[in-house]
């Protein structure tokens, strides 16, 4: 059956205030239509609590007025009745299907409905305009209303709203666009659509957990809801999003202050959750690097060292973060070859005293193994090769704290201390310590500190920003 002609159920709520699971509904009106027969239902209820003088001026609904009439309990039977076989109808529909969601929740019922936002219909329609909120379409469709700010005027409106798209837009325009903002995502069998309708828009790191609360996923995004939803939606062409679908049943998230915020919380729950399904930011404590050494004839010579043995973010001359020396030393036979530089003098194969390397019988050496080149120009060549590996050590004398929204991110030595709000956390993060050095953590902060500003953290003054 085409969209069109699906039953409608045109809604509208007032309320004592905005916050759906704290504040109760005041009055409900639902204005039905199955394409012949109109029929228009309001009802004031006892919200159970105080309404505030400012809402009460607003919409003209006293606690007097409301005093005797029945609680939400009293009709719930009869608004699922109305609503039930409809498409759900309001303006800004995510705050009346909200507070009605809710309202049954008290109750131990599940309400779900398809909805269709008027405000979200009408942005698509009628791009060209700058406002779309319902004093806007009222003036614009010329809609009849009588006192605005009242359930039954309101809900009445956007049924007549309806009407006048039905009346000048062709079909098939306005059923595209029902059909696009009806469109509910693609969800898991096991997963409950309400907590991805709880999802948050803005950055967070969201977790996904199977059967035992066995986390399979973790991730991050600037836009929460929108990315978790995209796992799902490709979940038949993606072999990865395949077994998310599969395993998962329930999903938890964090939201951040921003970009920073999510990456180093992402990196930190990978690691403390080592989730089944996240192949990247495992543990890596256990690295190396490679370090120069003076040989004393004017050559140098990397030498391998690991993190267990280093004060890492504060030492100079160290290169790359490797995850074994097998992965170092892959790295540096690569370099050999690219730059033509001599395996005997730096160590990785045995010659030297004159004796010509393998490569030099190869033509694939320029000769320092033999004096044909000299200790500067190979270890030029050699700091070239290492140049893009190389770690940038802590640019301050001290700790340094990097704005973000609403907090301050403590670092020290490229170690991240944690997130405070008041000179009081940056203190008690000074205090507890500097926790290991980890890779993924150095690489976020580098990339970031270069942009931002530091300031002055607890009386420790550094530079004003990080070139």
């Amino acid at each position: 059956m085409s969209l069109l002609a699906s039953p409608l159920a045109f809604v509208d709520l007032e309320t004592t205030g905005t916050i759906a699971t704290r504040d109760r509904i005041t009055e409900i009106a639902i204005v039905t239509f199955d394409g012949e027969r109109t029929e228009r239902w309001s009802q004031l209820l006892n919200p159970e609590a105080a309404i505030p003088p400012f809402v009460e001026q607003l919409t003209g609904i006293s606690n007097a007025m409301v005093a005797d009439q029945p609680v939400f309990a009293d009709i719930a039977k009869e608004v699922l009745q109305r609503l039930q076989g409809h498409i759900f109808v309001a303006h800004n529909a995510r705050f009346d299907y909200g507070f009605l969601k809710n309202e049954f929740k008290r109750l131990g019922l599940t309400f779900r409905a398809t909805v269709l936002c008027t405000l979200k219909l009408s942005r698509q329609l009628f791009p060209q305009f700058a406002k779309h909120n319902l004093d806007c379409l009222i003036e614009r469709h010329q809609i009849s209303v009588g006192d605005r700010h009242r359930a039954l005027t309101d809900a009445d409106a956007i049924y007549q709203f309806w009407c006048d798209l039905q009346a000048t837009l062709p079909a098939e325009t306005l059923q595209v666009a029902v059909q696009e903002q009806t469109a509910r995502p693609s969800l898991p069998p096991h997963l409950d659509a309400d907590i991805v309708e709880q999802l948050p828009k803005g950055y967070g790191v969201y977790l996904f957990f199977a059967e035992n609360r066995l986390p399979i996923y973790v991730g991050k995004s600037n836009t929460l809801r929108q990315r978790v939803l995209s796992h799902f939606s490709s979940d038949h062409a993606i072999a990865k999003e395949m077994s998310i679908s599969q395993q998962v049943r329930d999903i938890e998230w964090i939201e951040c202050e921003g970009e920073i915020d999510a990456l180093i919380t992402e990196a930190r729950l990978i690691k403390e959750m080592q989730p089944t399904l996240n192949r990247q930011l495992r543990r890596n404590t256990e690295f190396c690097s490679w370090r120069l050494k003076d040989m004393g004839s004017g050559l140098l010579q990397p030498q391998l060292v690991y993190a267990r043995d280093l004060d890492l973010g504060r030492q100079e001359q160290l290169y790359g973060l490797f995850k074994s020396g097998a992965s170092a030393r892959e790295f540096l036979l690569q370099a050999v070859k690219q730059f033509q530089l001599c395996a005997a003098t730096l160590g990785l194969e045995k010659g030297g005293a004159g004796k010509p390397c393998f490569a030099r019988q190869l033509k694939q050496c320029k000769g320092a193994c033999v004096g044909a080149e000299s200790p500067l120009q190979h270890n030029l060549r050699l700091a070239e090769a290492l140049g893009a590996m190389k770690l940038k050590a802590w640019p301050f004398s001290g700790p340094a704290a990097l704005k973000e929204g609403n907090v301050h991110h403590v670092i020290e030595a490229w170690c991240y201390l944690g997130k405070a709000k008041s000179e009081a956390d940056i203190q008690d993060l000074l205090t507890r310590g500097k926790p290991r050095f980890d890779r993924d953590t150095y690489r976020i902060l580098l990339k970031y500190l270069s942009r931002m500003k530091a300031i002055s953290v607890a009386g420790i003054k550094v530079q004003a920003e990080v070139s």
